[in-house]
């Protein structure tokens, strides 16, 4: 998932853009670091799942703890940076989020309840390291290239989320894992054994995450940053935005989070199953180590898909691409509900292509001319994530009791109403054309 746009001007003391390389090294780690830590949760399902012979539904809650914790600790995270200051929140967030990977070692011999609190504590870390450091791509260099940083920094985040399932395929899926028949013929001491066995591989990955974590905290703890001010948005064209008397009094902005929710929650629900999609035997009856692979082109696309929707919408307004992305994703999800084999496999996959664009764009289109409720603005956009908790909770309901290949219906009713945003506010920049929309 991209980096949340800052809804907020900012103001800074004059900086020295020559000395700013090592700081914008470590905040692109941190970019990374959270994609791969959010995208780890794809291969987490299907083990966690297997191990604890869960159904859909149940194995989704961890989508739920984990993007729950957006919904939850967004508000709380805000008042946090104001009274530490960005730099020292997100030490915080570090090391909050390393407090909840270091959870993992004793949940695996607590059972699932543990790992769902790990997963809350390690989000809330999240939620706070971005609300911390997003600001700084933008001062830390010249205000002309902002872009271009930005850009770097959520390739680098798209770039955890494509290793991360792979990476999780070979850590933690890697051993012979046993159906649930096969379980039921093992005596109860030799099912708590495997039990144990398979639990106890995401300690030593998620005890690394954790040092990786504490390294980073420290670094950024001692990183000369830039402090922040932030100045009230002035605002846009005019008036437009002072005589409404909150942010949620402009349509595009609710019609934009109720975007944003089911498109996190779309793209997160889509992630999650696909392991479990590619095992199926009409689809690829792939093992889970080697489905954990192709995740990874799920996430690729939409790596690749941001460069060319940068690129795209220079000459393109973004609505449009943005109807037109959800367009394709429908078809794609369409053939993949209803063939099979290969082409169900790769029509899937090819999803994560379109889903590119989508969060930075209709996060954008939402904030247009909110004027001095821009920061309200973003923070509801922000509380609009939760869709990534329970899209995919009801996309688990759907599967147990429809079955999985029906189930990604969901996550296409949810591609058509962004289409249908993008297509009402195509022309939402026209009134303003030398303004062009943020962080696309």
């Amino acid at each position: 998932m991209a980096s949340i746009p800052q809804g907020s001007s900012t103001q800074h003391s004059s900086v020295d853009t020559g000395n700013n390389t090592v700081p914008l090294i470590i905040i692109t780690i941190l970019f990374f670091m959270w994609g791969l830590l959010t995208s780890m949760n794809d291969v987490l399902i299907p083990h966690l799942k297997s191990v604890y012979t869960l159904s859909y539904t149940q194995a989704m809650l961890v989508q739920f703890c984990f993007f729950g914790a957006y919904f939850v600790i967004s508000l709380p995270a805000g008042a946090l940076i104001k009274k530490l200051g960005y730099q020292n929140g997100a030490v915080a967030g570090l090391i909050i989020a390393a407090s909840g990977c270091a959870l993992f070692y004793p949940a695996a011999t607590s059972g699932y309840a543990i790992f769902l609190l790990a997963l809350f504590v390690l989000a809330s870390g999240i939620t706070i390291l971005q609300v911390a450091a997003n600001p700084y791509v933008t001062i830390l260099g010249p205000a002309r290239t902002a872009s271009s940083r930005l850009t770097l920094t959520q390739a680098f985040n798209s770039l955890g989320t494509t290793i991360a399932p792979w990476l999780g395929g070979i850590l933690i899926l890697g051993g012979a894992v046993l159906t649930a028949d096969q379980l039921s013929l093992l005596p109860a001491a030799d099912v708590i054994e495997y039990r144990a066995k398979e639990a106890a591989t995401v300690q030593g990955p998620y005890l690394a995450l954790a040092a990786a974590l504490l390294g980073l905290a420290l670094f950024f703890a001692f990183a000369k940053l830039p402090k922040i001010q932030h100045e009230d948005t002035p605002g846009v064209s005019g008036d437009m935005a002072s005589n409404k008397e909150s942010a949620l009094s402009h349509k595009h902005l609710v019609l934009g989070a109720i975007g944003i929710f089911l498109y996190v929650g779309a793209e997160v629900a889509i992630g999650s199953l696909l392991i479990n999609f590619f095992g199926e035997e009409n689809i690829a009856g792939l093992k889970e180590a080697d489905a954990a692979h192709l995740v990874s082109y799920y996430w690729g696309g939409a790596m690749v898909g941001r460069f060319i929707g940068f690129a795209v919408m220079r000459y393109v307004s973004p609505g449009k691409t943005l109807a037109f992305n959800c367009i394709c994703a429908v078809l794609l999800v369409l053939t993949a509900t209803f063939s099979e084999g290969k082409l169900a496999m790769w029509a899937i996959i090819a999803v994560g292509l379109f889903n590119s664009i989508m969060f930075p764009t209709i996060f954008s289109m939402a904030l247009h001319n909110l004027g001095k409720f821009t920061g309200q603005g973003s923070g509801v956009l922000c509380m609009a994530i939760v869709g990534g908790a329970l899209v995919p909770l009801i996309q688990g309901a759907l599967a147990d009791t429809f079955g999985l290949q029906i189930s990604f219906l969901l996550p296409a009713a949810c591609y058509l109403y962004i289409m249908y945003f993008g297509i009402k506010y195509a022309s939402i920049y026209k009134a303003a054309p030398d303004s062009e929309p943020a962080h696309l």
